[in-house]
C-alpha cells in the first residue's frame, strides 16, 4: 500500500506544497486507489496536480466522518469530469446536516443531492474498499477511557439533537507484518478503532497507524492511550491533523513518533 499525503494542517520541511486544517488521502493497494477525504477546500486538487496525481482517473472516496474539514472538497472535486460516477463510502449519518454553537460544519451535500450526482454506499457495517483495505463503519465505544462527548448538533428527523459522531469512522489495511490503521479524526477513540480493526481483521499486530488523535491537551486520556500504544507495540505512529503538538511531545517522550505533513508518503 502507498499512502500520500494530500491535505494536513502542517507540510513536510523543504515539500513545497499547501496546507490547511483538514485531512485528504490518496491512497493506491496495487492497481486500485481512492481518497480518504478531501479536505476542507480545493487544495487537495492544487497539491495532487503539483504531485503528478490524476484524481479524474479515480472511483472511489471514502469519508472519516460528515464533518466540513474532511468533506467540503466534494465541491471541487465533483467539478472534475471523469468518465463514471463516483462511489463514495461512508456512514449513513455522515451525510446529516451538523451544526456547532449555531455553525454549519457538514457536507457542502445533502444526502439527496449526492445521490443524484455519485453512488453513494452508507453502511454502518465493515465494508471492503480495495483486497487489503476495509472501511470499518460504526465504531463500538468499548474503552473506559475514551468516553464519548457530543461535539454540537446534527438532524435527526425534525429534531437537532448532540451529536456523538456515531458516523467517525476509519479505515485498515492488512498487510504482512499486521495491521496498520488509517484515522480522519478519531472521533470514535483512537484506541477505540484499533480494537475494532483487530476484531474486524482478526489480526492483533498492529504494525501502525495515521491519522488525527482528537487529542488536545496532555491528561489522564493521553497517559492511558500512550500505554495502549506501548502495550500493544506500535512502532509506527503518525499524529497529525487534530493532534496537539503538547500531545505530541508527551507521547514521544515515551514512544517515537513521526512527523506527518502534506507531501509526506508511505509505504506498507
Amino acid at each position: 500500500m502507498r499512502l500520500k499525503v494530500l491535505v494536513d494542517n502542517n507540510t513536510i520541511i523543504d515539500e513545497y506544497y499547501w496546507g490547511e486544517p483538514g485531512v485528504c488521502y490518496y491512497i493506491e493497494d496495487g492497481e486500485e486507489a481512492f481518497l480518504f477525504d478531501v479536505g476542507y477546500s480545493d487544495l487537495f486538487i492544487k497539491n495532487a496536480a503539483t504531485m503528478n496525481i490524476d484524481l479524474s482517473r479515480l472511483k472511489t472516496i471514502v469519508l472519516s466522518h460528515g464533518h466540513d474539514d474532511h468533506t467540503r472538497g466534494l465541491k471541487s472535486l465533483l467539478a472534475i469530469n471523469r468518465p463514471e460516477l463516483l462511489q463514495i463510502i461512508a456512514h449513513p449519518d455522515a451525510l446529516n446536516y451538523k451544526e456547532c454553537d449555531g455553525l454549519k460544519i457538514s457536507a457542502p451535500f445533502s444526502r439527496t443531492e449526492l445521490t443524484a450526482r455519485c453512488r453513494l454506499k452508507l453502511t454502518r457495517t465493515p465494508v471492503k474498499v480495495t483486497e487489503n483495505i476495509t472501511f470499518l463503519g460504526e465504531i463500538p465505544r468499548v474503552m473506559d477511557f475514551e468516553k464519548p462527548e457530543p461535539i454540537g448538533k446534527q438532524q435527526l428527523g425534525e429534531d437537532l439533537t448532540d451529536d456523538y459522531l456515531l458516523d467517525d469512522s476509519a479505515l485498515v489495511y492488512q498487510g504482512d507484518a499486521g495491521i496498520t490503521i488509517i484515522t480522519g479524526c478519531s472521533h470514535s477513540g483512537i484506541c477505540n478503532i484499533i480494537e475494532y480493526a483487530k476484531a474486524v481483521t482478526g489480526d492483533h499486530r498492529v504494525a501502525g497507524v495515521i491519522g488525527g488523535f482528537h487529542l488536545f491537551e496532555v491528561n489522564d486520556r493521553v497517559a492511558q492511550t500512550i500505554d495502549y500504544f506501548a502495550n500493544n507495540q506500535i512502532e509506527q505512529i503518525y499524529p497529525c491533523h487534530c493532534t496537539a503538538f503538547a500531545v505530541k511531545a508527551a507521547m514521544h517522550a515515551h514512544i517515537p513518533i513521526t512527523e506527518v505533513g502534506v507531501g509526506l508518503e508511505l509505504n506498507w
